[in-house]
């Protein structure tokens, strides 16, 4: 870094414009002013800045507070965002200056994982952190929705304030299944009832015919009722197959006026039962990336199978979070797993194929394939793929 010494800190109250403006350059949004009550910190996130001998900031990150299931658990996670660095300054080691104190500063409040959607991977992977799934919106006529029949017994209406606590009951049902989807509570999901709903156009909850609230779906309706016309849904869930199907057909009924339906959706999801993958085209693919901050307590936090008992010897490679690095004894045994210090390194792990590991996104022989793991046998083999074996790593929430 050219002999020049840099400051790294927590941002106070007279570095708000700063951040401000570093951001606003970096992520095209310079023509508009900084809001009155805007700031880089809230409740929940902890931003860190660069700054050289001049005061001036020169590359800032921005260090969530929040959660995300991983085997029926919450695991505590830093969510990496608003990184930054100067234009006339890239390429000197800023980004990796900022990324490593973040990094230590997340794990030291409790964080074992961490996060980001990633506009490049390069620089991230070079910290250790990989590609483990990606949000995706696809492009389906509404015509073909259309042709969905609703269920009889199923009702749909606006959600009141009121519902909201069933609604996130029902997200967490499905979070609590899958693999790093966010738990919506902590800090950083500190909006009302009545801030949800104020959000978007249309926010419906179907109901069953015992008056249950089974499914929901948040969506906003576009400019226009000619060709361009479209809906964007940000979120579908249904509990039921009468709730996916009833609310997908109400989606459907807005076919003479927007044409076209943009919809968020995972890779497994329920509403692929009834559509035709040809039918709905990715529009957009924002890729995340998981990184594994403090692998005991990762381990630890995160849920197994139940049913899967055994040993590993793992040996981790990790310069940039030293204080795991080394070799430890993977134990498995009714659903909880502990890193245990000691073993003979039998299985070695780059930070990335530790990353791809946790998170199932990639199996023992595609890690040793693209250079992530060396050693082992077909029966570690056998052990480390079952162990992370299910649901493809999805999430719901940009941040």
């Amino acid at each position: 870094m050219s002999g020049v010494t840099y400051q790294v800190r927590l941002l106070g109250p007279g570095d708000q414009q700063l951040a401000w403006d570093l951001g606003s350059l970096a992520f095209g949004y310079r023509e508009r002013p900084m809001p009155e009550d805007w700031v880089s910190d809230s409740p929940g996130r902890r931003t860190l800045g660069v700054f050289d001998p001049a005061g001036r900031m020169v590359a800032k990150a921005v260090d969530r507070e929040q959660g995300q299931w991983f085997g029926g658990r919450v695991v505590p996670a830093s969510g990496v965002a608003g990184v930054a660095t100067a234009a006339e300054l890239r390429g000197r080691g800023l980004g990796r200056l900022v990324l490593t104190q973040l990094l230590q500063g997340a794990r030291e409040r409790g964080a074992v994982i961490s996060t980001l959607f990633d506009t490049t991977p390069a620089p991230y992977r070079a910290l250790g952190w990989e590609e483990v799934g990606e949000l995706v919106y696809y492009r389906v006529p509404t015509r073909v929705l259309a042709e969905i029949r609703l269920h009889a017994k199923t009702t749909l209406r606006p959600a009141a304030e009121a519902d909201i606590p069933a609604v996130d009951e029902i997200y967490r049902v499905v979070a609590r299944a899958g693999i790093g989807m966010m738990e919506r509570s902590g800090p950083a999901f500190g909006a009302t009832p009545a801030q949800r709903l104020a959000d978007y156009h249309g926010f419906t909850i179907a109901v069953d015919d015992t008056g249950a609230i089974v499914g929901y779906a948040r969506w906003n309706r576009g400019p226009g009722y000619d060709a361009s016309g479209k809906l964007t849904v940000d979120e579908l869930i249904g509990l039921t197959p009468e709730a996916t199907r009833t609310l997908l057909a109400m989606l459907g009924g807005w076919a003479s006026v927007a044409p076209t339906v943009l919809i968020r959706l995972g890779t497994a999801d329920p509403v692929w039962s009834l559509l035709a993958r040809g039918d709905a085209r990715p529009e957009s693919a924002q890729p995340w990336m998981l990184r594994v901050i403090d692998a005991p307590g990762a381990v630890a936090a995160r849920g197994w199978p139940r049913h899967l008992t055994g040993e590993v010897d793992l040996e981790l490679i990790d310069e940039v979070c030293p204080w795991h690095q080394g070799r430890h004894r993977l134990v498995l045994s009714g659903g909880t797993g502990r890193l245990e210090p000691g073993g003979a390194g039998g299985v070695r792990l780059t930070p990335r194929g530790l990353a791809a590991w946790y998170a199932g996104a990639a199996t023992p022989q595609q890690l040793r394939r693209s250079g992530f793991l060396a050693g082992g046998d077909t029966d570690t083999d056998e052990l480390l793929r079952t162990a992370t074996a299910g649901p493809t790593p999805t999430l719901h929430d940009y941040f």
